[in-house]
């Protein structure tokens, strides 16, 4: 069957060979499960896993407001006997870990599987953790696959694992499983029956009594799961005619490795977690040496080390980024004595520079343009579009750690600071869904101990970051219904910030913001001020006739390029003296009008008032060949 796309249709879906990415394969291998419950907050590389399960019949899928809830309620789906999957990237098991932690010790009666998308080579995350440390942490299996065909097949075989073994298993997948795409093999739903929830307060209420009871049957589980990966398929010895090098890997390293040494011995793990240690002990005896290939940190390395088996792992290779071809084959060669060969490279292309910024009208622009007006202010960020606010032009982020610290950095800046410090203003931003994730307990604690900060709460009514996802204060639920949505301004008020402390700005009106940013900062109190405009990228967003730049009229001044809007391009530089001899640069500037949405960001700032809406004049012949070719596009 040639490749399509996966759609449902009357209740069934299409079968046979099919390009999917890894995150679509998991999305139907959990349908075809039988799952009946899956719920995710988006996070890439992890997110379209849920937009994939969202599409599908015969099943219940949310989007959660954090990772932490949506893992309870997969897990409350398992505890009822229903087969559940929750997805996240690593960064959201940390969110999650508290539920984790204990319900390893309940276990769970129907199949529970937790996908976690680590980011290795970091494309879009503030760290490189490494997921291979939650089972290790928590006592339960993990599954890694190697590609779109294993990442579904894996899936399947999670589910019967878990049921089998009555726990949750993880399954990590990377960057490169999740995004990358390949034919898969695909089959139809079998429906699963529901025993429904068997009371057991022994199981299910975790008091510490009850703890203790349960602590043995974990540590029995794990030496059964250990028995059970020794004679697993999804554990491979590979064979190989070069022995004077074997490797051991799993997940993506697995085709860095095949690719770079065809014809070596491989100990591929797809039941990485726990470890067969006798089968590998066997395998390391048939080479001459061996090296653990592992992305990113060096878990099996360590424990086979612990086992007594002589290897070499991160003392030869990287401890962050992806394992290439490129990284490994020299890595290998130095360690067997030979001469490195220089492999032929290419000059690289010369490109335009692209440095990350935010979209045309993003209304989050005039926020930042605002900020970088302040003086004798410090600001805390957080995990969002946002976030890019910390680079040029604005340059108004002084730090970002993790979704939801804005606050608690805010207000340890408040009262940490020195005498010194006094005077100084505090300003955390946080963006609509960041705040509802775990942003809101951090406002409470700015009240309760009566915190000088003033929060801004940017609300474009989206998931930005990871593609406009919906969330409680969007209006609609993850298939596009209309659901409850929050009001901000009730709600920071029920957090206890007083109401004449309470703003709501538009995001684009840029003197309001100003003055309301001044006055509220002055105020030694908690103030919040929200600025409430939908994301461009979104359907709430309504696009204005674009506006153009009267070249005769530019002064140079570039107060607009401040504004940081991509539609908004430098023509000419020139440097001139002042009557008073002091030298000032001139920037002179066009309006890609094809790409403007016309917001009217740019025409605040703008001194000499040289912008104007394209039908104010005749509108140049480039820009009109240029708007017919963007219109012609589907």
């Amino acid at each position: 069957m040639t490749a399509q796309a996966v759609i449902p249709i009357a209740g069934q879906a299409v079968t046979g060979r099919l390009l999917m990415s890894g995150n679509e394969a998991v999305a139907r291998a959990v349908w075809e499960a039988g799952a009946r419950v899956a719920a995710a907050y988006p996070g890439t590389p992890a997110t379209e896993m849920l937009e994939c399960v969202a599409k599908y019949p015969d099943l219940y899928a949310e989007w959660s407001v954090n990772e932490k809830v949506s893992l309870e309620v997969a897990f409350g789906a398992a505890m009822a006997g229903s087969r559940s999957f929750c997805a996240m990237k690593h960064v959201g098991m940390n969110v999650a870990s508290d539920a984790l932690m204990t319900m390893t010790l309940t276990g769970v009666a129907g199949g529970l599987v937790i996908a976690i998308a680590d980011d290795v080579g970091l494309s879009s995350s503030q760290n490189e953790q490494d997921s291979r440390f939650w089972p290790r942490f928590a006592h339960v299996p993990m599954l890694e696959p190697a590609d779109s065909q294993e990442a579904h097949d894996f899936t399947l075989a999670a589910f019967e694992l878990s049921e089998r073994f009555e726990t949750p298993v993880i399954l990590r997948l990377t960057t490169r499983i999740c995004h990358v795409k390949g034919l898969v093999q695909v089959g139809q739903r079998q429906e699963r029956p529901v025993a429904g929830f068997a009371k057991n307060v022994d199981r299910w209420v975790m008091e510490p009594r009850a703890v203790g009871r349960r602590l043995p049957l974990m540590f029995d589980r794990e030496r059964r799961l250990r028995d059970a990966a020794e004679v697993s398929e999804l554990n491979v010895a590979e064979d190989g005619i070069d022995r004077r090098v074997g490797f051991v890997t799993s997940g993506p390293a697995y085709m860095h490795v095949r690719e770079s040494f065809p014809d070596a011995p491989v100990f591929k793990l797809g039941f990485s977690f726990p470890l067969p240690f006798d089968s590998l002990r066997r395998f390391a005896a048939e080479c001459d040496r061996l090296v653990v290939v592992e992305e990113v940190e060096p878990l099996i390395e360590t424990e086979l080390k612990a086992q007594g088996v002589t290897l070499s792992g991160k003392d030869i290779l990287p401890r962050s980024g992806e394992l290439s071809p490129q990284v490994l084959k020299p890595a290998v060669a130095r360690l067997l004595g030979e001469t490195v060969a220089q492999e032929a490279t290419r000059a690289p292309l010369a490109v335009f520079p692209r440095p990350p910024t935010m979209c045309v009208a993003c209304p989050h622009l005039g926020v930042y343009y605002t900020l970088s007006q302040l003086r004798n202010v410090t600001i805390s960020g957080d995990i969002g579009c946002y976030t890019l606010g910390f680079g040029q032009p604005w340059n108004a982020l002084d730090a970002v750690i993790s979704m939801g610290a804005s606050m608690g950095m805010a207000l340890g800046l408040d009262k940490g600071r020195s005498e010194t410090e006094k005077d100084k203003k505090i300003v955390a931003v946080i963006g609509d869904s960041t705040f509802l994730h775990m942003g809101m307990q951090g406002l409470l604690d700015i009240v309760y101990n009566r915190g000088n900060v003033t929060v801004l709460l940017l609300d474009n009514r989206a998931v930005g970051m990871t593609g406009g996802q919906d969330n409680p204060g969007s209006g609609r639920d993850i298939h596009g219904q209309e659901a409850p949505r929050v009001d901000f301004v009730r709600l920071v008020k029920a957090l206890g910030v007083r109401e004449e402390r309470v703003h709501l700005v538009n995001a684009y009106e840029l003197p309001i913001l100003l003055r309301t940013l001044r006055e509220e900062t002055k105020i030694p109190e908690p103030s919040v001020i929200i600025t409430s405009q939908p994301c461009v990228l979104i359907k709430d967003y309504h696009a204005l006739k674009p506006y153009t730049v009267v070249e005769d009229k530019c002064t140079g001044c570039g107060n607009c390029i401040d504004v940081g809007c991509p539609a908004i391009h430098v023509t000419r530089r020139d440097r001139v003296k002042k009557p008073s001899g002091r030298e000032v640069d001139l920037a002179f500037v066009r309006i890609e009008s094809a790409a403007c949405t016309g917001c009217g960001l740019c025409l605040k700032p703008c001194a000499p008032d040289a912008i104007v809406h394209v039908d104010t004049l005749a509108m140049p012949i480039k820009i009109i060949r240029k708007s017919a070719e963007l219109s012609q596009t589907p």
